[in-house]
């Protein structure tokens, strides 16, 4: 073994403890990168795969009834290769012992004919049959997630109201389907709430009266073919058959759900780590330049002795590779080891048929390539330092540092205030002010980290708490299968418990300004809403719906280019075809999708229609509400209930516990960057001030003393970062919830006091570990070695 390599082993084994802290540190943000992009690299692949496997369409359309004679036309549009048509409704489920609502999508498949796009893949038990059991039960094949949430088995039996008709299914199969990846209502993620059913054909039609018709439709582009012309050419096509808007992959909810979280996943997976890597760079900076510091003489010799100055920068460089490498190995097993955890959390809300949790090559060649970039980056200045060092000055003590008052001490009557133990403490920190800022600055990302990693939970139960109290008041809401009279309200009113209603309906419509378009739909509310309000993110309530006035969310109006007062040109995409000319009243800034709202009687106006409805929001009396979910499943034209408590309870189960594991190991990661740049402060100052505390302790200082100085300046800082890093956590969380921010969905940001005490108890506890290290090791303090000097 060379020389160089011995010292190298020899300094790493007296700087053990340093070298480890700024290993974990590194382990931390590549754990963190390989963690999230390694998982979101696996979902990527599954579904990719799957939609290869399962031939996934790209466009789809639904319309009212239209023949299936209309298929083979379909085909022969221009860009389209193929065409597959279903029918499908949504149906109300009751479980045996189940009092919650739940609802079901019954889809028609053909046993004798299997699906040639978005195939069905029968997980356990047997594929759909077409005989019916002996007493006329419908076979099904049930969605993996909702079956697997249900505790659902091959042999189960269900009831559905099919066409107001009750049916007894029977679970021959677990199955999967590229178009239901997710398979949630509406984007919720109420996996025991929404199923899919997978039914004979011929016995769905047969109970829609549809039998030689469709109501949904799918295609398969050619080659090269454009998908803007196909939904354009489609939707024309379907207008006739009361056909609604055509849409591509981009707005087909599973889909939409599972681009979202790829998109989350790639944004903390690079913003955090980058922290992370950046305070292993300071660290490392400070720790060698201090080695080069206290080495000064040895590096003089070994250029006396010849060492070429290449040689004796590839040590120092070595050194840093060393405990960066060794970074990188912890942070490779901990991001394998979280990516696998976090696979294993996907699998829940996503369906595949093979879903395996891989580090690609690639992956890895980054990582080991930011880990290098993060040790050159950190310590380059001071092995060039180093490098440029002559023997002869190499060989003399460094020059003693200028002490002179400081800006406090030139502070009137706050000078003369100051103690001599705290001048000195002053006068250190600001002799050396970027390692004094760079410090706080470390300590302050790691606060930053904590409240960032605690501030979901904040949102989450802000967003609950706005959607279902402050927003949603009703206890349960009633949807029609198809839109009726308004006068159906006073037969709600009659249900067991209800002691208030609102009606309202939505509309299917598509928004145009000139050339700017967008899909959506109009929710029709009582003028003057209790059960169902409108209120933005910060729970105020959005002005009251005028006459004749549009209340659209401000990221709706933002992509149409319409500001208060403008008129938008709205096609109605039900029905009749219909375009309406409506007067944009207000903007809201609302949390969920791209809406609009009018008064409901306003709405059934301009739609020259009578006084319609398709919802009821229902207030219940306390303890009513199984009564009312009992007395609902005897009305035919309520096609599904949705009942507020239920989805709460059923969403908190998952949600509660997704944001405290986030929470617990982004706080675990603030912990170690807090260690590693307290503690290496810390042992630096130590290892510089050696002298001085020794000559202080035969001046007479006491061991609480001589650590008061040392200490004292690890606790100005953290004093100053506690306040710093609560500033730069809000800063960041709005900086991620505007990478976040998407059409769908904005997280407000809400940061609630106990997250930011939490924040400063995480790094307080942090600090003052590391301060009873490094307090033993001046108690230990070897006198007369310290003061022996090199003069």
């Amino acid at each position: 073994m060379k020389a160089l390599d011995r010292k190298l082993l020899r300094d790493l084994r007296l700087m053990w403890s340093q070298a480890l802290t700024i290993a974990l540190v590194v382990a931390s943000g590549i754990g963190g990168f390989i963690t999230t992009l390694s998982a979101v690299d696996s979902l990527a692949l599954a579904r990719e795969r799957y939609y290869a496997e399962g031939r996934f369409a790209e466009v789809f359309a639904a319309v009212k009834r239209a023949p299936d004679a209309l298929a083979a036309t379909l085909r022969q549009l221009p860009g389209v290769a193929d065409a597959q048509t279903t029918i499908e409704q949504v149906v109300r489920i009751e479980l045996p012992g189940v009092d919650d609502p739940v609802l079901g999508q019954l889809i028609g498949l053909d046993p004798r004919e299997p699906p040639r796009m978005n195939r069905v893949t029968v997980r356990n038990g047997r594929p759909l049959e077409d005989a019916r059991a002996a007493d006329g039960a419908i076979p099904a094949l049930v969605s993996a997630a909702f079956a697997d949430a249900r505790g659902l088995k091959p042999g189960a039996r269900l009831t559905a109201l099919v066409n107001g008709k009750k049916r007894t299914l029977v679970v021959s199969g677990i199955a999967l389907s590229p178009e239901f990846i997710f398979a949630g209502l509406m984007g919720m993620p109420d996996l025991r709430g929404f199923g899919i059913f997978w039914v004979p054909e011929e016995a769905l039609a047969a109970a829609y009266d549809m039998t030689g018709a469709f109501n949904r439709v799918a295609l398969k582009l050619a080659p090269g073919a454009d998908e803007r012309e196909v939904v354009a050419a489609l939707g024309t096509r379907l207008a006739r058959y009361g056909g609604r808007e055509a849409h591509g992959r981009d707005e087909q909810p599973s889909h939409a759900m599972l681009d979202n979280e790829i998109k989350e996943q790639y944004v903390l997976g690079t913003v955090l780590p980058a922290i992370f890597l950046g305070v292993a760079a300071f660290l490392l900076n400070v720790v060698v330049s201090r080695l080069v510091a206290t080495q000064r003489e040895q590096i003089a010799a070994l250029k006396a002795l010849g060492y070429p100055n290449r040689a004796i920068g590839a040590h120092y460089l070595k050194l840093v590779l060393v405990i960066v490498l060794v970074g990188l190995a912890l942070g490779v097993a901990l991001g394998d080891w979280m990516g696998t955890m976090l696979t294993r959390l996907y699998t829940e809300f996503f369906q595949f048929p093979v879903f395996e949790h891989r580090i690609a090559p690639a992956l890895l060649a980054t990582s080991f390539a930011i880990t290098v970039a993060t040790a050159v980056a950190g310590t380059l200045n001071a092995i060039v330092a180093t490098v440029r060092l002559p023997p002869a000055e190499a060989m003399r003590p460094p020059a003693p540092g200028r002490y002179r008052r400081t800006l406090l001490e030139r502070v009137p009557r706050l000078g003369r205030a100051m103690g001599p133990a705290l001048r000195m403490i002053v006068r250190q920190m600001e002799r050396r002010p970027l390692r004094t800022m760079l410090s706080i600055t470390g300590v302050a990302a790691a606060v930053a980290i904590v409240v960032m990693g605690n501030f979901f939970r904040d949102a989450i139960d802000h967003i609950v708490d706005s959607q279902f109290n402050v927003a949603m008041r009703s206890d349960v809401i009633l949807w029609l299968a198809e839109t009726a009279d308004n006068a159906a309200l006073h037969e709600v009113a009659r249900l067991p418990g209800v002691i208030q209603v609102e009606s309202g309906r939505d509309v299917p419509v598509r928004f145009v300004n000139g050339h700017l378009t967008e899909r959506g739909q109009i929710r029709g509310h009582t003028r003057r809403a209790v059960l169902t309000r409108i209120v933005d993110v910060d729970n105020r309530e959005a002005s009251r719906l005028e006459d004749d006035g549009l209340v659209m969310t401000d990221r709706l109006a933002d992509k149409l280019g319409l500001a208060v007062g403008d008129t938008v040109q709205v096609e109605v995409l039900e029905g009749r075809q219909r375009t309406l000319h409506l007067r944009l009243a207000a903007t809201v800034r609302e949390m969920m999708g791209l809406n609009a709202y009018m008064e409901r009687r306003t709405l059934n106006r301009a739609l020259q229609e009578g006084d319609q409805a398709t919802w009821f929001a229902v207030g219940l009396e306390r303890g009513s509400e199984s009564a009312l979910l009992a007395a609902t499943r005897e009305l035919p034209r309520v096609v599904g209930t949705f009942s507020k408590a239920t989805l709460l309870r059923n969403m908190q189960e998952v949600s509660a516990r997704n944001v405290r594991i986030m929470s617990t190991i982004l706080t675990l990661f603030a912990t170690i960057i807090a260690v590693g740049v307290v503690y290496n402060n810390a042992r630096i100052a130590l290892a510089e001030r050696t002298w001085e505390l020794a000559s202080l302790r035969v001046l007479g200082f006491t061991r609480a003393e001589v650590s008061g100085l040392l200490l004292g300046e690890m606790a100005i800082g953290i004093a100053i970062a506690l306040p710093l890093g609560m500033l730069l956590g809000w800063g960041l969380v709005h900086g991620v919830v505007g990478m976040l921010k998407s059409d769908q969905f904005f997280f407000p940001v809400v940061i609630r006091p106990p997250t930011y005490a939490w924040a400063a108890l995480a790094v307080l506890a942090a600090g003052v570990a590391s301060a009873l290290v490094v307090r033993r090791r001046i108690d230990r303090l070897d006198m007369v070695a310290a003061l022996k000097t090199r003069e």
